[in-house]
């Protein structure tokens, strides 16, 4: 797994559980979606992700998500 694909797969899976939180939990737990969309705009506008960082500290290889 590379970077690329591990902070896909983390967001992807951060909305799907705030959506299932929000609907059988509590409504507020939406905001962690609004959080995960915010992070992602900011990554496209400044080009610095959080997790990306982090993984690359980490040792995580880096790469492109859509090649294999």
């Amino acid at each position: 797994m590379t970077v690329d694909k591990i902070v896909h797969l983390m967001a992807g899976s951060m909305v799907l559980l705030s959506v299932a939180l929000s609907h059988f939990h509590n409504p507020a737990w939406v905001w962690l979606t609004v959080f995960v969309g915010a992070n992602l705009a900011q990554s496209g506008l400044t080009n610095f992700c959080p997790l990306s960082f982090m993984l690359k500290k980490a040792g995580v290889p880096e790469g492109d998500c859509c090649t294999k």
